[in-house]
């Protein structure tokens, strides 16, 4: 079949697309940028389209003799995002009925028991749900709860939580009970669900082995990973707004997605039906012991596929990098570095590539770590959100609290700030040779300001810029410069 998947740039879109590949199908993907996926292992397999799920004119061609449809996007974390989720839903659902599109499948959230208030992020993710089922399409609604996979928010916030606090004082939602699934099984069924009967149009419960407590999730988390047992104290003070706010200081997820997931823990999340799996004849789903393994086995080996952090709000789309003052009204800030470098470009490329998460970023620390909470008591992303490969980047994906705008194998690496700045900011690097065997290293900070506080920003960090980005060219040549002589240890944060 030819399958269209939408949300490919994101953590599950970006797995479903090669296994339905594996599967034998024809895969394309929609996505409102081309670039954003163009460094995927599975770029030449699959058709790229740009379009916009909120820009109804962009679909028909995406649509276009499709059977299959994947509906794998929402924007969670973004400002009134019921109204995004409900225009697209409705746009696409449209789109689809004209294309004679075959079946419509969707990843939603899990139903709360009767009686219960649904959460925003939930209410939300029923009403896409219902527009689809709506739309005269055969439609298959998948409702996950809790996906354990390397990468994912929930995955990320669970592990986070219990291995930096051996001592929790935790909310009365930690005693909800949950059915967790593994990515693997989710990725299964959806894949199984495109060969559905044309008649079947309805939701299903899909989940788990097991049905677990969010504090037994933590204490087997623990157990799994080695840890010493976790003490949990649940109390009645913190309600969800308080903590999701202590969320998003422990765990890399910032608090704009914390809070949606942790309204949505407030419910009890338990299969009523094991429906599809009946249906399509499917084995058993992992047990929550087994599919933590998993997860932590592909951490451990640096495999980490997609991460939660992978797709970026129509607010972080990746705009022209400003190089002329006219065009920003004279107010264009740039700090440039240049420095020779005693090792090729190639060595030095190495350096400029591994920049970030675990190797840091080559200049004080304190500073860099300093900014990085600032940006979180703020309600940013901050630096946690790491690296998803410890050696290799591609474009649009998550790097501290930088995107990935370009990169030029070899020799140019051009990041965009998602911290929360007065402005625009980029920082971009480069290796080019200097004819005589050695290389140099160009470095550009770049700061587009907004109205005065952006102005006053910029005048506010300038004493720092010295420190800061001197030290991260001096830093990055002498990297450089020692693997060049055999030492291969890198000095990411003297």
């Amino acid at each position: 079949m030819r399958c269209l998947v939408t949300g490919a740039t994101g953590y599950i879109g970006g797995r479903l697309a090669p296994r339905l590949l594996d599967a034998g199908h024809t895969v394309r993907c929609l996505s409102r940028s081309a670039g954003r996926l163009r460094d995927v292992p599975w770029a030449d397999r699959v058709e790229i389209v740009e379009a916009d799920l909120n820009e109804p004119d962009t679909l028909p061609a995406a649509l276009d003799g499709v059977d299959v449809a994947y509906f794998l996007v929402h924007s969670l974390g973004q400002a009134d995002f019921e109204r995004r989720d409900r225009e697209a839903a409705a746009n696409f659902a449209a789109a689809a009925r004209a294309a004679g599109v075959r079946r419509i499948i969707y990843l939603g959230g899990p139903e709360p028991p009767p009686g219960d208030r649904p959460s925003p992020h939930l209410r939300s993710r029923a009403e896409v749900a219902r527009i689809l089922l709506e739309s005269g399409v055969p439609t298959a609604v998948l409702r996950a709860p809790v996906i354990i996979g390397s990468g994912s928010a929930s995955f990320e916030m669970l592990r986070y939580l219990t291995e930096r606090l051996p001592i929790m004082v935790t909310p009365r939602w930690v005693t909800n009970r949950i059915q967790p699934i593994a990515v693997r099984d989710v990725l299964r069924y959806l894949i199984d669900a495109a060969g559905l009967p044309p008649e079947v149009n309805r939701g299903f419960d899909i989940g788990g082995a097991d049905v677990l407590t969010y504090a037994e999730m933590m204490r087997r988390y623990a157990r799994v990973a080695g840890l010493p047992r976790r003490i949990i104290l649940p109390t009645r003070v913190l309600s969800p707004w308080l903590s999701a706010h202590w969320v998003g200081l422990i765990t890399p997820v910032p608090n704009a997605i914390a809070r949606p997931l942790v309204a949505s823990l407030i419910h009890e999340a338990v299969s009523r039906e094991d429906d599809l799996r009946t249906m399509l004849g499917a084995e058993p789903p992992l047990g929550f012991d087994h599919a933590v393994r998993l997860a932590l086995g592909k951490i451990r080996d640096a495999d980490v596929e997609t991460r939660w952090s992978s797709a970026s709000g129509r607010d972080a789309a990746a705009e022209p990098l400003p190089s002329d003052p006219e065009w920003s009204g004279g107010s264009l800030y740039v700090d440039e570095r240049c420095s020779p470098v005693q090792a090729p470009p190639d060595r030095l490329w190495r350096v400029i590539e591994g920049i970030g998460g675990e190797n840091g970023w080559y200049s004080f620390p304190l500073a860099w770590s300093v900014r990085g909470w600032m940006d979180r008591l703020a309600g940013g992303v901050g630096l946690r959100r790491g690296r998803r490969d410890q050696d290799r980047l591609r474009v649009g994906e998550a790097l501290d609290w930088w995107r990935v705008e370009e990169i030029e194998p070899g020799s140019l690496l051009r990041l965009r700030a998602e911290m929360r700045v007065p402005g625009r900011a980029w920082l971009e690097m480069r290796a080019e040779p200097d004819g005589e065997g050695g290389s140099v290293y160009r470095q550009r900070a770049i700061f587009l300001p907004r109205g005065l506080a952006g102005h006053l920003y910029w005048a506010s960090v300038l004493p720092f810029h010295g420190i800061v980005f001197s030290g991260m060219a001096k830093n990055i040549t002498a990297t450089a410069e020692s693997f060049r002589r055999g030492a291969g240890q890198p000095i990411a944060n003297r």
